[in-house]
This record gives structure tokens, sequence and C-alpha cells, in this order.
């Protein structure tokens, strides 16, 4: 069996945890468990196999093989520890051989370069994969969380969208490319891997006499259109771009020459888009702030949702199989978003709620 890699961290998940040929309950489930990965986007070094299993019996879909329409595909508790079973034996294995630190040295962010910092990340990361399979054997404690700090998935307010795409500039060939990338990423919610597969053609596609972007091969070779609505302030930028470039056809972004005046044939790739987004943080809550693309496809569905769109339009705009991974991106939500309607009105009038010395003691 082959599998085609959709981007680098699931190529990284792939080739750490799939063993050399696998029989085919393994390969089916490891599977399974890595496209669970690559939609909470996850690396393999964060298994958290409660969550997985909790999908697993109560969240997991398949696609219908005539509608192609999400079904329920929950297991019963054994098929589920079955699963389980296969994954734990999987980390067991990569625990026992030697590869194992050198795999989790790749895996340290490249910002982390002090040795004792790179040996204490890969000391806990070896704890935290030993506890996912013997979650008795160590002192980490799991806590349950339901809420998490903003702080963990950046979602960016309007406004800090408005600073983010000032923040390039447009008088130059680059800048303006990056205003027109980062412009298009808010207001579509794509993901990277679709915004440098996008060419010129895609960007004015008709949905229902709606102007619309096209994603011609979205996650799982998925064909999507998105419409732009009132965010199609967008393309003023792209246009810009184009028009400045001079591009006509075949990939909208790509490298710019040293020079800033002549443009590359080829596309920007993901990792591209990654490092020019390094080039423009923002202040959020005081503190100068990358924002990564996933963050604005996140800050797309929050906005969305609180802006009135419901969750499975947005589901199909972000090209999601589930309505849980949407209520992923769009998050939780501040105490005030939380605050519920005026959905019940006060049973008594406000006469018959006078405090009871009033009324006298009772019996009186």
């Amino acid at each position: 069996m082959s599998l085609i890699p959709r981007h680098a961290r699931y190529e990284q998940n792939f080739t750490a945890l799939m063993p050399p040929q696998p029989n085919k309950d393994v390969y089916s489930r490891l599977l399974f468990f890595l496209d669970w990965l690559d939609d909470h986007h996850l690396s393999w070094t964060q298994p958290m196999l409660a969550d997985y299993k909790d999908y697993l019996l109560h969240q997991r879909t398949r696609p219908d093989p005539r509608s192609g329409q999400p079904v329920n595909a929950t297991l019963s508790p054994a098929a589920a520890n079955a699963h389980l079973a296969t994954i734990r034996g999987r980390y067991r294995a990569l625990l026992n051989s030697p590869p194992l630190r050198q795999r989790l040295y790749d895996a340290v962010p490249a910002d982390v370069t002090a040795p004792a910092d790179r040996k204490a990340l890969v000391d806990e990361l070896v704890i935290r994969l030993e506890h996912a399979i013997h979650p008795g054997s160590t002192s980490v404690k799991e806590v349950t969380v339901q809420d998490r700090p903003d702080a963990e998935h950046l979602r960016l307010t309007p406004e800090q969208v408005q600073a983010l795409v000032r923040t390039p500039g447009v008088d130059r060939l680059t800048v303006l490319r990056d205003t027109a990338l980062i412009a298009l990423l808010v207001c579509t919610g794509i993901r990277e891997a679709e915004l440098v597969a996008l060419n010129v053609s895609d960007l004015r596609q008709m949905l229902g006499r709606e102007l619309a972007l096209l994603v011609r091969s979205g996650k799982d070779k998925k064909q999507r259109l998105i419409p732009y609505g009132p965010l199609g302030w967008c393309l003023v930028y792209v246009e810009r771009w184009l028009r400045a470039a001079k591009i006509s056809e075949g990939a909208v972004f790509r490298g710019v020459f040293r020079g800033d005046k002549r443009v590359r044939k080829t596309r920007l790739t993901e990792r591209a888009v990654n490092q020019i987004m390094n080039r423009y943080p923002i202040a959020i809550d005081g503190v100068m702030t990358v924002v990564q693309p996933h963050d604005l496809r996140r800050t797309y569905a929050r906005n969305a949702y609180l802006h009135g769109m419901d969750i499975e339009r947005l589901r199909q705009n972000l090209g999601h199989a589930n309505l849980h991974t949407t209520q992923l991106y769009i998050g939780t939500l501040s105490a005030e978003q939380r605050r519920p309607p005026a959905m019940f009105p006060l049973p008594h009038s406000a006469t018959e709620l006078v405090p009871l010395e009033e009324h006298g003691a009772p019996g009186a």
C-alpha cells in the first residue's frame, strides 16, 4: 500500500509511526489515527489517546460511498480498544528502539538551540509518550480541559486583522504580494497548501451567481468553492499584485527575484508562506506575536460564526469532513459571547417579590 503525504507534518507523522510492511489491520488503524492527528494539527509526539478514544466512540465519521456525505462510523468499545492497543503497541516499539531520541531531537522546534534546553524538551517528550502508553506508570497528571486560553490557538479580532493586513505595505512588489497573500488567507479560510496551489483562473469563479474562489484539490483531494461575499475586498490586493507582477495565468503566488522587480515562474511553497508570515508580527495584548496561516483559518472560522454564519455553511467553506472539526476551529467563545439570550421571562412580578418582612410575619 502507498500514501501520498498531504504536507510536511503528515509526512513526518507517517514516517515516524507506520512500521515497514504492516499487516492490513495495523495499517488501517494507524491511518485512522494519522488522519485524526492531522485534523487536529498534532505531531506524533502528541498522541492524546484519551481524546482519540472519545473520537472513536462518539464522533468518528466516514464518507458515504454514494453521496459522499459524512455518516456515523463510531466504534464499539471493543473495537475502539483494539484500535488503541495497536497504537499503543506501535508507540511501545518506538520507545524500545534506539533511533527514538534522534527522531525526538529532529522534532524539537528550530528556535530551541541551547543543548540543555533541547535535551530537557526531549526528556519531557519521552515521559509523555510513556504516559500515553501506560497512564499509571509516570508522575504526569492529565488534566481534562474544556476551555483553552486564546494563546494556544490564536484567533484574531477584526481590529487585529486590519493591523495584520496593513503591516507589510503595498509600495513594493514583494510586500504587495505578502499583503495579497495574507488578505486572501483571512478572507477565505483556506489552508496554506491550497493557497500555494491557486491559479489565476481559480480566483473568479461563480457559485449560484456569487463570486467564489475555487479550491481545486483540498484535503483528501476534495474540490470546493468558497463565496467571497463582503470579503471580496481581498481581491483588490490580489489583482493589484497580479498586475504589478505581470501575471495573467498560472500560479498566483510566486517568489520575487532580488531587486524586487521580477517574479519567478515557480510557485511559493508552504514553507515559504510560513516564512513570509514570520516577517510580520503584530501587537496582541502588548506582545509582538507572529501569526501563522492556520491562525488565519481559525480567525476566519471564529469571526464568521460570531457574525451569524451557521456551522454547516462554515464547514463547507472550510472543507471539513465533519462538524466536530469545524467546532474546534471556532474554538471556545468568551464569557460575553456565551451569555445565554433572554429565553425565560421572570415568572413573578416585582410586586410579588417584595421582601418577606414587608408582608408581616407568617400567620399574621
